[in-house]
């Protein structure tokens, strides 16, 4: 049967978007309420002469504060004090740098930061987003007043498919409702808890939250812990090397929300370690899933795994505690299928050989030490987990 409304008949989401984790920038961690037409401009800019958007991080995405009213017959309409191109010319522009485009909207009467919201304005929106030729929408959940989530959701999916526009659809309902278990219906990406912030405390709450979960994200439909906070200074080097790498293993989205205009030398080197970003984006698709957490003498450490295509494995050994600590994971733990295997650590870049029966390494604290695991020459047989 096909879901019935004024907005017509459709399944469930139908925009053939998403095979990958998008990657791209996002304007809400470091910016907030406090954007404009040329810094978007500017981000574009940078993405292309720094080379990310060679290395895939093609959306510029708006998030809220672009718009500020609606005219007569309900269209959005953007903020010319601060837009005053319009929104369909910074379309253009991002385009233009062989870019995509994203804006941000709420499934409630109102945004976040009290904009007009897309509750019972969907067609109109999603029209409006289709003549901008929007290519990405993150879709909040700020006062909807009890109206029940799906119910709403699916308004704007159904929306945005009437148009024909292919525009990937994130879902931004904090994991309320697990969405995990049945957002693919309706969405592109759902984010699986409340926002992030750019402390080691947050990165930790958010990722423990992924690890019932991180199984159900795949082509098409993503698990979102929330965008990037690398390069924002709450962090250590190292913190924000373990949040890049475990985001990208997890298979999330990688939405860069630092200033791009001032970025260090060392968060360059984070984001765009093209490794690290292979995981990420992997032909297979499959999530990283969390192998074990144990107890140490300095604190907690674990293991995350996640399957490559090719008969590969990536593997982050996190060092939580507060003290250098041994980590060490057998290939049988790991399900792999022989005693040896090539190993690479990605932040090093360094090939590290051949590697009999079990991988062990000396972990700073409060960092990461990621690999790729494949097979020898020798080793012809597939292994399975």
């Amino acid at each position: 049967m096909c879901i019935r409304d004024r907005l017509g008949c459709v399944l469930s989401l139908d925009n053939g978007l998403g095979q990958k984790p998008p990657m791209g920038w996002n304007s809400w961690n470091k910016f907030a309420c406090e954007i404009n037409e040329t810094l978007i401009q500017q981000t574009a800019n940078r993405l292309v002469e720094t080379g990310l958007a060679a290395l895939g991080y093609v959306y510029v995405n708006l998030d809220d504060c672009w718009q500020l009213s609606r005219d007569i017959n309900g269209y959005i309409v953007e903020d010319n004090n601060t837009f005053p191109s319009g929104i369909k010319a910074l379309s253009d522009y991002v385009h233009s740098k062989g870019l995509k485009f994203g804006l941000y909207s709420d499934a409630g009467f109102l945004t976040c930061q009290k904009r007009p919201g897309g509750l019972m304005y969907e067609r109109q929106d999603a029209q409006k987003y289709a003549e901008w030729e929007v290519d990405y929408l993150k879709y909040d959940n700020c006062y909807a007043f009890g109206i029940p989530v799906k119910w709403r959701y699916e308004r704007m999916r159904n929306a945005l498919n009437e148009t024909g526009r292919p525009i990937f659809f994130s879902m931004c309902e904090w994991g309320q409702e697990d969405p995990a278990n049945w957002a693919r219906e309706y969405a592109n990406s759902w984010r699986t808890t409340e926002d992030i912030y750019d402390a080691w405390v947050s990165f930790l709450d958010i990722l423990d939250r992924q690890v019932e979960i991180s199984h159900l994200g795949g082509p098409g439909g993503w698990n979102d812990p929330d965008m990037l906070e690398v390069g924002n200074g709450g962090m250590t080097t190292s913190e924000y090397e373990a949040h890049f790498a475990l985001w990208a293993l997890l298979k999330s989205p990688l939405l860069i929300g630092c200033d791009l205009t001032t970025m260090t030398e060392d968060t360059k080197r984070i984001l765009m370690n093209e490794e690290i970003i292979e995981l990420n984006q992997d032909d297979l698709g499959k999530s990283g899933v969390r192998l074990w957490q144990r107890q140490g003498e300095h604190g907690l450490y674990e293991v995350w795994v996640g399957e490559l295509s090719g008969n590969e494995l990536g593997v982050i050994m996190f060092n939580r505690g507060e003290e250098t600590t041994q980590i060490t994971v057998s290939y049988e733990e790991l399900k792999w299928n022989g005693q040896h295997a090539n190993v690479r650590d990605l932040y090093a870049r360094q090939d590290l050989g051949l590697i009999a029966g079990e991988l062990s390494f000396d972990v700073p604290s409060h960092s990461v030490k990621v690999l790729r695991v494949s097979q020898s020459h020798k080793q012809k047989s597939a292994r399975s987990l």
